[in-house]
């Protein structure tokens, strides 16, 4: 498919997000930009977030992991289940009982300005890097295959693909992303079904025989059970997820701050608990996806793709429908499929950043109301220009596949959330403020010690995703540390 060709596609897609946000985005007001007014219908969000939580990692980086790690990535998908019933019956009626903007206003009710801070600064963290490994994901398929071909630099793709984002979402916010969700769903679903068929059609088999197939059985197991050691062991994964559920989605202000649109508490909690049952489909979707890829590059001998000497995996599906020889309509659906995808969550990354660090960190509510606007309006562009430069520097320093690398870095990013929300719900103890950071900090650079010795220190031992929990419970402990007796409940 021609580079010119897959330019105009991209165009005409943000021309329809941009009349979106033409009609979302007439009321420029902070409460529009940063709650929807809390007018959003709760399936409507609901819908909208599958794209959100999928994302372009999991459309391409989903795919791409299954020649790896088969269909593992299920037992974590099983976990989050569990874990957005937790959201659903714990988180929710918190945050809606407090009333807030942003979910760390939680932490200053509860303990104080430095947790508050705290909390925010680890979000922080945590969402540019997410976001910025799902935007290089993107940027680098966009370059690999239309940008190369013009010798267009990285970089000006990079701020390309930012710029377009920050266009439809300057005036609206959050208001104008319940509704782009809801498109760029459709077309990331719609995408990932499409190619299956056609791909089913091209091997010459039906629903039923790849299911049945020897070529399949080699990718499709899902529980390891085998070693307990090993990353994928099931009860490391199922737990790993769960608690990656709660934090990546209950303890992070991109994605509750959807949740917090919906009209009230009741609403909101359907929206979670549709949202885990739907992603438990989807996500056996695409490794079902991703193993018709492997089988589909086998049988007509089209290798993975190579950046600098390495393999990527996550360009195995961009290889298949923009240079397999399949049909013109793939290399369409893929690239509306990867964009929907990409930017359904990194739209909001970029919106939610903006309201936790107008409301988290220069407490906008404050300020006076004539200017309030134009500080919301100067830090979405700050954030902008700090997506760029992150992703930019991605390029010269991410070597692993997207996902696993997300997931790593969110092991260390949110466990002291995970640790501070827990301590802040299920004790009533009263503690120093003023030390929470360090505590914080701490428990980041102890589960880093603890991970990269484990084997030695452990007997083998590999930690996966439950060093989560791990980070979290050191952050749990160490603030019995800084209990203030002075404070009588």
């Amino acid at each position: 498919m021609q580079p010119i060709y897959l330019l105009s596609l991209i165009a005409a897609y943000f021309c329809v997000l941009l009349l979106i946000a033409y009609f979302t985005g007439k009321n420029d007001t902070n409460d529009t930009f940063f709650s929807a007014n809390k007018k959003s219908p709760w399936y409507i969000v609901a819908f909208g977030m599958i794209g959100a939580s999928l994302s372009g990692v999991t459309f391409i980086s989903v795919p791409g992991w299954v020649q790896a790690s088969q269909f593992s990535y299920m037992q974590v998908v099983f976990g989050y289940m569990v874990g957005y019933v937790v959201i659903a019956y714990v988180l929710i009626p918190i945050y809606y009982n407090l009333q807030v903007t942003s979910i760390y206003e939680f932490l200053k009710h509860r303990f104080g300005p430095i947790s508050h801070k705290t909390g925010f600064v680890f979000f922080f963290i945590s969402r540019v890097l997410g976001s910025a490994f799902r935007l290089f994901l993107v940027a680098s398929v966009m370059q690999y295959f239309i940008f190369d071909a013009w010798n267009v630099p990285f970089e000006i793709t990079v701020i390309f693909s930012i710029l377009l984002i920050w266009i439809y979402t300057f005036k609206g916010g959050i208001k104008t992303i319940v509704w782009t969700d809801t498109l760029q769903t459709v077309f990331l679903l719609s995408a990932v079904f499409a190619t299956i068929y056609i791909i089913l059609n091209r091997l010459n088999l039906n629903v039923t025989d790849i299911f049945t197939s020897t070529e399949f059985d080699r990718y499709n197991k899902i529980f390891f059970t085998d070693d307990f050691n090993g990353k994928k062991h099931f009860i490391k994964s199922f737990l790993g997820g769960m608690f990656i559920a709660i934090a990546m989605t209950g303890l992070d202000q991109d994605m509750m701050q959807k949740n917090l649109t919906c009209k009230n508490t009741k609403e909101a909690q359907w929206n979670v608990l549709s949202l885990g049952f739907v992603l438990i489909i989807v996500n056996f979707v695409f490794l079902t996806l991703g193993a018709l890829l492997f089988i589909y590059a086998e049988k007509f001998g089209i290798q993975i793709p190579m950046v600098e000497g390495n393999l990527k995996t996550d360009l195995l599906f961009p290889e298949i429908a923009l240079k397999g020889e399949l049909s013109f309509s793939i290399g369409i659906i893929f690239i509306l499929g990867l964009i929907a995808a990409a930017y359904s969550s990194a739209d909001s990354a970029l919106t939610s950043l903006t309201t936790s660090y107008c409301i988290d960190f220069l407490d906008i509510k404050k300020r006076e109301s004539s200017k309030q606007r134009a500080i919301r309006q100067r830090t979405h562009i700050g954030i902008s220009i700090l997506l760029i430069i992150v992703i930019i520097i991605f390029k010269y320093v991410l070597k692993e596949n997207v996902i696993s690398s997300l997931l790593q870095v969110a092991a260390y990013t949110y466990g002291p959330l995970l640790g501070l929300f827990a301590f802040g719900i299920f004790t009533k103890i009263n503690i120093k403020d003023k030390y929470v950071w360090l505590i914080a900090i701490f428990s980041v650079v102890l589960s880093y010690l603890l991970d990269t010795n484990s084997t030695s220190l452990l007997k083998g031992y590999q930690f996966g995703y439950e060093l989560l929990i791990v980070n979290g419970m050191f952050t749990f402990a160490g603030l019995f540390l800084i209990k203030d007796k002075t404070i009588q409940n």
